[in-house]
C-alpha cells in the first residue's frame, strides 16, 4: 500500500484534461451567489426501504438529487456513526487472521483505518431524517497514493456508507475511483474482524446503478496496465468493463451489504492532526471562465492540507480541514496543426482554499464546506474567481451558495 506506481500517468493526464472540459464554467455562467435550500429540491428519487425507514442510494455534492456515488453498505443496530469509526480504529492493520476465510484475498492489505484527509463534503438522505451530510469520513491507506474511503450518513434508525478505493492522481488533489465492490468487501471484512456483528451480512437487492457506475478514461486504464497491472487486475475484479467510449465503467452489482451490529465500541477522547502537501505538476481543465472548450492550465506550486479531529471525553467529534495553496498557472491550448499544447498568454497566478467543518454530538450532527478559487489578478479577459458554500444540518441548517464572476 506504501509504494507509488503510477508516476507515468503524470506525461498523458492532460488527455482526460481534454476530455474533462466540458464541466468547467464559461465565462457568461456568471452565476452570481445563487443559493439553494433543501427546500427548494423535491426529495431526491429513487427511495428504497430499510428497516421502517426509506432512504436514498446515492451519495450527492448538494441537494439537486444527483447521483455522486453509490451506497454500498447500511449499518443496523448499534450505529452511532461515532462508534462505527471508534470500531474500525480500533482494528489493527494486520489482517492475516482472514486466511481461511471468505475474505482471504484482503489478508494482503495491512493498512489501518483513520480519519479521511480531504474528503469532499457529500450530502444523502433518509425519509426521517431528511438532508444528512458526511460528517464523520475514515480512509484506510494513505491520501497518497492508495486509500479506500469511507463516508458515514446516519438517517437516525441506521446508518448508511459509501465506501470506494481510489488513488490519487500524480500532480494533483484528485482521487480516481477504482472500485466500489471490492471497498465494500473490505469493509465487511473489517467489521467481521471486529467481533461485533449479531447477524450474517445481509444484502439489500438491487438498489443502484449496475452493472458499471461512472468510469476509468482510457488513458488511465492504460497506464494502469503498463505501470500498475495489480491496480489495473483488482478493478477488474470489482467488474470494471470496458464501455462503447473506450472508457472503463467501475463495476458494481447494484447491491448494498446489510451489516447488524450487536454492540459497540465507545470512542475515546483524543486529538488526532494531519498533514500534507499537494505540488501541483500537471495540466488541468481551466476549471471556470473558459474563453473556449479546450482552455488548460499547467498548474505548479504546493497546496497544503492540515487536519484536525477532536474527541472530547463526553463523546463529541469535531473535526476542522484546510487547504491553502497559491498556484502558478500557464494558459495552454492544443495547436489545431499539430494538436501539441502550446501557451496562449503570460503566466499568472491563482489563490486556492478549502475549509471544511463537521460536528456529531447526541443531538445534532453539521457538517459544512466553504470552497474558494480566485484567479490572481481577478480582472482581466477570462479571469475571475469561484465560491461555493454547503451546509448540511437540521432545519433551516442547510442551504448551498454558488458564486461565479467572470471578465470578458
Amino acid at each position: 500500500m506504501r509504494s507509488r506506481p503510477l508516476a507515468g500517468l503524470l506525461a498523458l493526464f492532460a488527455v482526460v484534461a481534454l476530455a474533462a472540459c466540458d464541466d468547467s464554467i464559461a465565462p457568461d455562467d456568471d452565476l452570481a451567489f445563487k443559493q439553494v435550500r433543501p427546500a427548494d429540491y423535491p426529495p431526491p428519487t429513487p427511495l428504497v426501504p430499510i428497516d421502517g425507514d426509506q432512504f436514498w442510494p446515492y451519495t450527492g455534492s448538494d441537494f439537486s438529487g444527483t447521483p455522486q456515488d453509490p451506497i454500498n453498505v447500511v449499518f443496523l443496530g448499534a450505529v452511532d456513526p461515532r462508534d462505527l469509526r471508534a470500531a474500525l480504529l480500533a482494528l489493527p492493520g494486520d489482517r492475516s487472521g482472514l486466511v481461511g476465510t471468505p475474505f482471504e484475498p484482503l489478508a494482503l492489505f495491512d493498512c489501518e483505518w483513520e480519519d479521511a484527509l480531504g474528503g469532499d463534503v457529500q450530502t444523502s438522505y433518509g425519509q426521517s431524517a431528511g438532508w444528512v451530510g458526511s460528517a464523520i469520513q475514515l480512509q484506510c491507506g494513505a491520501y497518497d497514493p492508495l486509500r479506500f474511503h469511507l463516508r458515514f450518513f446516519d438517517i437516525g434508525g441506521a446508518t448508511i456508507a459509501g465506501a470506494h478505493f481510489e488513488f490519487l492522481i500524480p500532480g494533483t488533489s484528485d482521487h480516481q475511483v477504482l472500485g466500489w465492490e471490492l471497498a465494500e468487501l473490505f469493509v465487511v471484512a473489517d467489521f467481521f474482524r471486529t467481533g461485533l456483528l449479531g447477524a450474517p451480512p445481509g444484502t439489500t437487492s438491487p438498489i443502484n446503478d449496475e452493472p458499471t457506475f461512472r468510469e476509468i478514461p482510457a488513458v488511465i486504464w492504460g497506464l494502469l496496465g503498463q505501470e500498475a497491472p495489480d491496480l489495473q487486475a483488482l478493478a477488474l475484479a470489482s467488474g470494471a468493463q470496458m464501455l462503447a467510449n473506450g472508457n472503463y465503467g467501475i463495476g458494481t452489482d447494484g447491491e448494498a451489504t446489510i451489516l447488524t451490529l450487536a454492540g459497540n465500541v465507545p470512542g475515546q477522547r483524543e486529538i488526532a492532526r494531519q498533514e500534507f502537501t499537494v505540488n501541483f505538476d500537471q495540466v488541468i481543465p481551466k476549471p471556470f471562465c473558459q474563453a473556449t472548450p479546450f482552455d488548460l492550465l499547467y498548474a505548479t506550486g504546493p497546496v497544503e492540507l492540515r487536519q484536525q479531529v477532536v474527541v472530547t471525553p463526553s463523546g463529541n467529534y469535531h473535526s476542522q480541514f484546510r487547504a491553502l495553496g497559491t498556484l502558478s498557472l500557464l494558459p495552454l491550448a492544443p495547436d489545431p496543426a499539430t494538436g501539441e499544447l502550446v501557451p496562449t498568454g503570460a503566466p499568472y497566478k491563482a489563490h486556492v482554499a478549502q475549509h471544511s467543518t463537521s460536528h456529531v454530538s447526541d443531538n445534532v450532527t453539521m457538517v459544512s464546506q466553504f470552497v474558494l478559487q480566485i484567479e490572481l489578478p481577478p480582472a482581466g479577459p477570462f479571469r475571475g474567481s469561484l465560491r461555493s458554500q454547503i451546509n448540511v444540518g437540521p432545519g433551516n441548517a442547510s442551504h448551498g451558495a454558488l458564486t461565479v464572476r467572470c471578465d470578458p
